[in-house]
């Protein structure tokens, strides 16, 4: 068996891996005959190409830095290898530069861990797909060459190469990879389906929705590598302090140099010795990479269970939540309602599949999910849907159109009406109120201005909405703010399925976003959790902002911090906890960074530290925070 093929390719091709793995290796060489009292001849050229092929590439990259009058550590290291080579000490040179170049290695290692554990997604998606011509011809094509509007042919057992719609055929597909559902799930003509699931059972064909650069799989990758390239607070203010405490230390260590030769007479070689052991464990390498290893773990961690969170800064605020307000439909419940009456109003001439007809012409081109479900039920029932014009969505009052010739309206009743005083507003609003007691939604249907009739709605509690509020309560030490558009009492009732007790109802978008502003004024880190258009000024109010996927609002996901792309509310709850994990690591790795130098400083003032020693201690400490902060790459990092 070859070793080497059982390390990944991204291991081996890093620059930092091949360098440090040449420097370890002549050292290696070199060690045994120069501890043998082999001739100098024999050893120093090899200890001389160590310092070569593990110094020349931070030395270079300290030189660029210094060069923009920003003092690098890794310029202090070489430097200080060198001086411990000008004074004899070639050996602890060398080995300094080997570990600092091993250390680096595997800081390197690291991020590409990071990445690739995302980057891998993109696997799932197949090479090719089978395009069909308008003649029916079939062309085996790249995924790339995909086009929106192409029709593709997905057979059984094959994996879907774009995301699009199905327009014909059916069958079970295996979501798991990217929505998190257990089991496949059945899909028909008008179905999404989305690059790199699986077919299971029958032959599906796909008109292709998005280039393959705008899938969702590729969307995942893209943003947490953009989320990965962020820096969070915690980082900044580190390095804001680590060019002043570098300065501060190159200052240090002349002094501890200058002064005893100047004032006591002391040995050249002894006080560089100490000097330069000086400079090497007061460097502050361990307090850098105490931050950003935990929160892009994090990151990377939650991208692969479904979680785009988009930045180092988003990633470290999940963690401060106190306070969190939630959306109810499509949050606490499942965004997808179900028309359960349709009300004539007394006295229009309308029949009840009409009235039907024209909500549905109306909320066709809607996203929201309550004209998701018009829609469908004028879709099972048979009813024709008439085409819409001018049609105009106004989030958190309903929508308008022109359907048949006619101006029809769908809406909140309290909306729509607030400004009619007839009696038809009147009965419109008696049959709506009769609804509403019941716990459902009522949407009054206006024509021409006039209302000629309300539809009743009904949607279902996510299975695991109890529980997850009950999670987001005990981690924020409060329960939740219910805050949503839709009347008191399907509110109430709402709440009062997942334990909730602060309700707030009939919220237009701007309501929502002075709701949670009201928190942030009183000193709360609220984190606000929503998935439609009506729910982004709020998400953007909030000091953390998350959406829900499954709705695909854009103005919702552009606006988030972060978005749960597989549509799983247990999620949210399994960030916020994993986000308070990485920051007790950070803490964590500055107290052990903090204390391994002082221990090391205090130790070289006072005493006289062994300059391997000092060498193993420093690396040794950088290369544990980093490891430290790797640990919430581990699937049980995500468990509750």
């Amino acid at each position: 068996m070859n070793l080497c093929s059982s390390v990944p390719v991204w291991v081996r091709t890093l620059p930092e891996v091949r360098w440090a793995a040449v420097s370890l290796a002549l050292f290696l060489v070199a060690l045994p005959v120069h501890l043998l009292g082999g001739p100098g001849w024999a050893w120093g050229p090899l200890y001389a190409l160590t310092y070569a092929c593990g110094g020349w590439e931070p030395g270079w990259e300290g030189l660029k830095a210094l060069r923009a009058r920003t003092l690098d550590v890794d310029l202090l290291m070489v430097a200080a290898a060198l001086g411990a080579a000008a004074i004899g000490q070639v050996l602890d040179g060398a080995l300094l530069i080997v570990i600092f170049a091993s250390s680096g290695a595997l800081e390197a290692v690291a991020t590409a861990r990071t990445a690739d554990s995302v980057r891998g997604l993109l696997d799932l998606a197949p090479a090719t797909a089978a395009r069909v011509g308008p003649d029916g011809a079939e062309e085996r094509v790249p995924v790339e060459r995909l086009r929106v509007g192409d029709a593709v042919l997905v057979r059984p057992g094959e994996r879907i190469g774009a995301d699009g719609r199905v327009t014909d055929g059916g069958g079970d597909v295996d979501q798991a990879t990217v929505t998190g559902e257990p089991l496949p799930v059945a899909k028909g003509p008008g179905d999404e389906v989305f690059a790199g699931t699986v077919n299971g059972t029958g032959a599906l064909r796909v008109t292709v929705a998005r280039d393959a650069a705008d899938s969702l799989v590729s969307r995942i990758v893209r943003m947490v590598e953009e989320a990965s390239r962020t820096k969070a607070p915690t980082q900044l203010f580190i390095e804001r302090i680590e060019q002043r405490y570098a300065v501060g230390m190159v200052a240090a260590t002349v002094l501890l140099f200058a002064v005893p030769l100047l004032f006591f007479g002391a040995d050249l070689d002894s006080t560089l010795l100490r000097a330069m052991t000086f400079m090497i464990v007061a460097s502050p390498c361990a307090v850098v990479l105490a931050t950003m290893p935990p929160l892009l773990s994090a990151i990377a961690n939650a991208g692969r269970h479904g979680v785009l969170v988009k930045s180092a800064v988003a990633m470290e605020r999940l963690g401060e939540t106190d306070a969190v307000a939630l959306d109810k439909t499509g949050t606490l419940t499942e965004g997808v309602p179900r028309v359960t009456d349709i009300r004539v109003l007394p006295e229009v001439s309308l029949g009840a599949e009409e009235l039907l007809a024209l909500a549905a012409g109306a909320e066709r081109p809607s996203e929201h999910p309550l004209g998701r479900a018009v829609v469908e039920a004028a879709r099972s029932r048979g009813v024709r849907i008439p085409e819409a014009e001018d049609f105009l969505a106004t989030p958190g009052l309903g929508v308008r159109a022109t359907v048949d010739g006619v101006k029809v309206a769908v809406g909140a009743p309290a909306r729509l009406l607030e400004a009619d005083a007839g009696p038809g507003a009147a009965r419109a609003q008696s049959e709506a109120a009769a609804l509403e007691r019941t716990g459902r939604t009522a949407a009054v249907v206006t024509r021409d201005g006039e209302p000629v009739g309300v539809l009743a709605l009904d949607d279902r509690l996510r299975p695991d909405a109890a529980r997850t509020v009950g999670e987001l309560g005990a981690l924020a030490g409060g329960p939740p703010l219910l805050l949503t558009g839709d009347n008191p009492r399907a509110a109430q009732r709402v709440a009062a399925q997942v334990g909730l007790t602060r309700v707030r109802a009939g919220l237009l978008p701007q309501d929502k976003a002075a709701a949670v502003g009201e928190l942030a004024d009183a000193g709360r880190r609220v984190l606000a959790v929503g998935d439609g258009v009506n729910d982004a000024p709020a998400l953007a109010a909030a000091h953390t902002g998350v959406a829900m996927g499954g709705a695909g609002a854009d103005l919702t996901l552009e606006t988030a911090d972060a978005v749960v792309v597989r549509d799983e509310l247990a999620a949210v709850p399994r960030v916020v906890a994993l986000s308070r994990r990485a920051r007790r690591l950070v803490r964590q790795n500055l107290v052990i960074a903090g204390v391994c130098i002082a221990v090391l400083v205090a130790w070289d003032l006072a005493g006289r530290l062994p300059l391997p020693l000092g060498v193993a201690g420093h690396e040794g400490s950088t290369v544990l925070v980093g490891l430290n902060g790797l640990r919430l790459l581990r699937e049980r990092a995500w468990a509750p």
